[in-house]
């Protein structure tokens, strides 16, 4: 199920991607008006506004929900362990390990003897 709607997630957000990028911003009416020819489109003159911006639409709400979704998928697997007692429990263990390794290095080495 994750896999599923992380593909979705993916899509969804590529698409969304191509869909801005295919719009025309409010700056490219003004520059039609002086001349620049553009005005005419594969879609017509307003055609690709509802059709681009109600895809868009789509497009964002699918991102958003699968966001959420991954979201809630990702806090259930986490479990409800704190991260808190986590680390005391791991500097517990730490701690016991050095004093035992402290009893074992009590013994004479000969690091000891050598002169400052």
């Amino acid at each position: 199920m994750e896999n599923l709607l992380t593909i979705i997630h993916v899509i969804a957000c590529l698409g969304l991607i191509g869909l801005v990028l295919m719009q025309h911003g409010k700056g490219a009416d003004m520059g039609a008006a002086f001349g620049s020819g553009s005005s005419g489109s594969l879609f017509g003159v307003s055609g690709s506004s509802n059709f681009l911006s109600r895809t868009t639409a789509i497009f964002v709400l699918v991102f958003f929900l699968t966001s959420i979704a991954l979201a809630f998928i990702a806090g259930q697997k986490s479990g409800t362990g704190s991260v808190v007692k986590a680390t005391e429990s791991s500097e517990v263990q730490k701690s016991s390990e050095t004093k035992s390794g402290e009893a074992q290095s009590k013994t004479p080495s000969g690091a000891q003897n050598i002169p400052k």
